[in-house]
């Protein structure tokens, strides 16, 4: 169906003499006749009841005037909204994190966009590396803030950060009071772990095996937060990114790891073949030179 025979037939409804309506939408008599003789057609039915000349919307004409203005209404909205996904100034970024950057990294990438570009939205979410991975992957957000890299070579990748991983041991344990700690110096410790879909467990089993460690398993967790607070309650080590000022649980002490392989490396994540909207391109532009640590 004609998006033009569409708009004219609601110029028809509105006008009801066939020449001014015509008149109305710069076109020939005949040609607007063509029109609703093509609609009718497709619709299956007349439209309009002819009398003295003027044209009367009859019982199925009103019932398709009704949906069509509707319909004109979201296709105006829609183009819209596609011209503002276009605009750099004013469009939306779709930006995915993991939970464990929602009170530092994240609030800082976009403060400090914002800062430049104020009318842009954000949608955002929240989840675990692997399920970042799958979101980005299937288009259904943008970005991601993930780490570690993503082995999907269909993902491009550019490291924001680097974090120290530590040891999480209770005040009173018998490790508690040294300054720093290799990952083999809590042999025969159970430990608090996150479930092995998550790419800071694979971190961590990783280290562990380069250290030749067969850790017991005491919990598992979906929560960084939960892991220290287990940790401190003397349930189990854990090894999780050096928290942020403010954020250390009190009753945990935090032991930088020695090994060499005892760090997160965080970055941004994007589908490298999925064409890119001009405000995520220069939302990830941002990001890539780093503007935002300046801010």
């Amino acid at each position: 169906m004609n998006v033009e025979d569409l708009e004219w037939f609601v110029a028809l409804a509105e006008t009801p003499h066939m020449t001014q309506a015509a008149e109305r939408l710069n076109t020939t008599q005949p040609t607007l006749s063509r029109s609703l003789a093509r609609l009718e057609h497709e619709v299956g039915a007349p439209l309009f009841d002819r009398v003295n000349r003027r044209l009367r919307l009859n019982p199925s004409g009103e019932v398709l005037l009704r949906h069509t203005r509707r319909c004109l209404l979201e296709l105006r909205a829609a183009t819209e909204h596609i011209r503002a996904l276009r605009d750099p100034e004013h469009g939306t970024v779709r930006l995915g994190f993991l939970h464990s950057v929602a009170t530092w990294l994240a609030p800082e990438l976009i403060r400090g966009f914002r800062a430049r570009a104020p009318q842009v939205q954000f949608a955002l979410t929240q989840a675990a590396t692997y399920e970042l991975e799958a979101l980005v992957a299937d288009g259904i957000v943008d970005l991601a803030v993930t780490g570690p890299r993503p082995a999907d070579e269909d993902l491009a990748w550019h490291t924001i950060h680097t974090e120290q991983l530590c040891l999480v041991v209770p005040r009173d344990h018998r490790l508690a009071d040294r300054g720093r700690v290799g990952i083999a110096e809590a042999a025969g410790e159970p430990f608090v772990m996150l479930g092995p879909d998550f790419g800071l467990r694979r971190l961590t089993d990783d280290l562990l095996a380069r250290a030749g460690v067969e850790p017991e398993t005491a919990f598992e967790s979906a929560e960084i937060a939960t892991m220290e607070s287990l940790a401190a309650a003397g349930l189990g080590v854990t090894v999780v990114p050096r928290p942020r000022p403010h954020r250390a649980d009190p009753n945990a002490v935090y032991l930088p790891l020695t090994d060499d392989a005892a760090h997160r490396v965080l970055g941004l994540v994007w589908r490298a073949d999925q064409p890119e909207s001009p405000v995520v391109r220069r939302f990830r532009a941002f990001v890539v030179a780093e503007e935002w640590t300046a801010l």
